[in-house]
């Protein structure tokens, strides 16, 4: 005698309306989620994609563009930075697929997303360093609203992707707001 176990539902193709009003084309799969949490959390990670494309490409504009002093040392740092970001990219666009939404990174769709200030037009290393860490931590904000969101949704492996990139956006932060900080600049809390 063969025992069956009883298998997810099987989701059908739709489109639903996302949380900002647009509609969020999903595929079938078994992802046991319901409909409507896959098609809020793939809007949501939509815009945090969108969001970290536009912090990859402003960690490639200060790396290209720095000069001053500590010219090798940003150099380096803002090109670690970009690589970690591209993975973070990377975890992003995959989950929204394996949620069965469709992940989108175009440059277009990035640009009439990104809620990132527009990286300025920057020569000096400090400028980058201040104009880079205002847009980390732009983004670890947006980051950590969005983990409670995907709580809510009840998306607790989305909660934990969006909790793996807040780790790493904060020890960039911290990298990088090092080159502004020396030991006489404390604040009182």
């Amino acid at each position: 005698m063969t025992t069956r176990t009883a298998s997810p539902p099987q989701a059908q193709r739709s489109t639903r309306p996302s949380r900002d009003g647009a509609a969020t084309q999903l595929f079938t799969t078994k992802n046991d989620l319901p409909l409507s949490s896959r098609a809020q959390v793939s809007a949501l990670l939509n815009q945090r994609l969108a969001d970290c494309i536009d912090l990859q490409t402003q960690c490639k504009q200060a790396h290209w563009n720095v000069k001053g002093p500590s010219f090798i040392a940003l150099h380096k740092l803002f090109d670690e930075v970009n690589e970690e970001v591209e993975e973070y990219v990377d975890l992003l666009a995959e989950r929204i697929v394996q949620l069965g939404g469709v992940a989108e990174g175009t440059a277009r769709a990035v640009a009439s997303r990104s809620r990132l200030e527009e990286y300025p037009d920057l020569v000096k290393g400090q400028e980058h360093v201040d104009a880079l860490s205002s847009a980390l931590a732009t983004f670890g904000h947006g980051t950590r609203l969005a983990i409670n969101e995907a709580d809510e949704l009840g998306d607790p492996a989305t909660a934990d992707i969006l909790t793996e990139i807040t780790r790493g956006i904060d020890k960039w932060l911290w990298f990088v707001e090092a080159h502004q900080q020396d030991s006489r600049a404390r604040t009182n809390q």
